[in-house]
């Protein structure tokens, strides 16, 4: 039975992702398994069997596994079988370097490739920055600098887990840089005269149009290449600040002029998606002199209220605050309303930057395909560090080669047309369930989805205890596919219904 796709995601994500890894000083053979596994937890398969020999490790030992320090916590992971099942569904342990061009040109600047850090905490310091260049990163939104030095909680973060992942949503109540305006020019300044092709992103927050006007002077004068306008940030406390900015049209309006006013550099404004429609302050933006959109920044939100004082997270000395939401369950959000932006009129051809949710070279693509140019990238670091970026680059040019696409730039805005309003779908056809039997192991989810979630179309046989399905009420709906935990269950036949 084939049930590699479940080996894969669910063993690679049980991996602590030990940063002195146990399983790789074990390994006889000198393989790279730790970066192996992280590879395969990052959706890069075929990376992952360009570090390690399956076939090698399939008659091994297993020295590795049996120094895994999972096994304090509950069972070493299965890394034998991970390689097996990478090695069957990628068909060949691959060993090529592949080559694929990733470098972008947007707002007349040449990045070397689309990854970012986004404005945040893991973009802070000289000392962060430089760490990240080092080991691949195309540039940064450091982390919002204004004229005055907010004062912070503690604690200051949140996580929504579920199951192995425990940052499926995020939480920060963090404000802009607490460094002083003088300590974050001087960062920028030695950035880029060490890193020249580094691409440096001086994102501001002003009070005021004179304070917006002169943060564009300054961040210029530093050797920024970029300026973003942080017109989006939901927990800055004051009024005339951060998302505040965003839901107001004319604001953003002045405001990017104000920048426009004191700096020839291109300008990127960060929206909020804290709002209905993004397309109207984007266009603002753009008609006050912005070169360029980036969106989304956090969610306002609330979340893990205490069941034991009512306090939710993160919780300041008994009490909490709405404040932003990240991480990979914003990313269908955050994909709205990049499709939103791309697809408007008076936004065509204008430059975006996208975040929201990005972990692996995938959501990237997905990104790139509806029509950014660059993405950045925040949760995902704090999670699991900046090295992320080698199977960010790497599973990018792969999945380029596997296309015969040469460029990454290709890939932009081609899942566009993709995209139609709701009452374009075609809605003549079912498309059925298909049950694969020798997968199935009888337990019974597809039926309880199906009866009590769905339309009742599915029943368990009585001797086999596998499922039935009776065509005649299914409607296509698919939850059966969602739901299986055996992967046991695909889209099949599509028909034509009867008028």
């Amino acid at each position: 039975m084939a049930y590699e796709e479940i080996i894969l995601r669910e063993e690679s994500s049980r991996c602590l992702l030990c940063i002195d890894a146990s399983c790789e000083k074990a390994c006889p053979e000198k393989y790279r398994v730790s970066d192996a596994v992280r590879s395969v937890r990052f959706e890069n398969i075929d990376g992952a069997l360009t570090v390690v020999d399956a076939s090698v490790c399939a008659g091994c030992e297993g020295y590795c596994e049996k120094s895994c320090r999972r096994a304090d916590i509950d069972r070493p992971i299965g890394i034998k079988s991970i390689f097996r099942a990478a090695a069957v569904k990628a068909g060949v342990s691959h060993t090529e370097t592949v080559r694929a061009d990733l470098s972008v040109t947007s707002m007349g600047v040449r990045f070397e490739n689309p990854f970012l850090l986004s404005s945040s905490v893991i973009g802070s310091n000289y000392e962060m920055v430089a760490k990240a260049f080092r080991m691949g990163w195309a540039g940064v939104a450091f982390k919002t600098i204004g004229m005055f030095i907010p004062e912070e909680t503690s604690p200051r973060f949140a996580a929504l887990s579920k199951e192995e992942n425990t940052f499926v949503g995020f939480k920060n109540l963090e404000q802009i840089s607490d460094h002083s305006l003088e300590e974050n020019l001087g960062f920028l300044k030695r950035l880029k005269e060490e890193f020249p092709t580094k691409v440096i992103i001086a994102s501001i927050m002003g009070r005021d149009e004179e304070e917006w006007t002169k943060l564009a002077e300054l961040v210029e004068e530093a050797g920024a290449d970029i300026i973003e306008c942080n017109f989006s940030c939901p927990q800055m406390v004051g009024e005339g600040l951060g998302s505040d900015v965003g839901t107001d049209p004319d604001l953003v309006r002045r405001y990017t002029a104000a920048v426009k006013k004191g700096s020839r550099l291109p300008v990127l404004a960060k929206m909020t998606p804290n709002i209905t429609r993004m397309e109207k302050p984007a266009e603002a933006a753009v008609r006050a002199g912005a070169d360029g959109i980036a969106a989304i920044n956090t969610i306002k939100s609330i979340m893990n209220v205490s069941t034991d004082d009512g306090v939710s997270a993160p919780a300041v000395r008994g009490r909490s605050a709405e404040s932003g939401y990240s991480g990979k369950a914003v990313k269908p959000i955050a994909l709205r309303f990049i499709r939103d932006l791309a697809s408007d009129s008076a936004l065509r051809g204008v430059p975006i930057s996208g975040m929201g949710g990005i972990e692996t070279w995938r959501d990237a693509y997905e990104f790139i395909a509806l029509g950014c140019d660059t993405v950045q990238i925040t949760t995902a670091v704090m999670q699991y560090g900046y090295r992320i970026i080698d199977d960010l680059k790497d599973g990018l040019s792969r999945y380029l080669a596997s296309r015969n696409t040469e460029s990454v730039r290709q890939l932009k805005g081609s899942a566009l047309d993709k995209v139609v309003p709701a009452d374009e779908l075609d809605r003549s056809s079912v498309e059925y369930p298909r049950f694969i039997t020798d997968r199935c192991v009888g337990c019974g989810r597809c039926y309880l989805s199906c009866y009590d979630g769905g339309h009742q179309s599915i029943t368990m046989h009585p001797k086999t205890k596998k499922p039935v399905m009776d065509p005649t009420k299914c409607v296509g709906c698919q939850l059966c596919v969602l739901v299986c935990p055996a992967d046991a269950i695909e889209p099949g036949v599509r028909r034509q219904l009867s008028n």
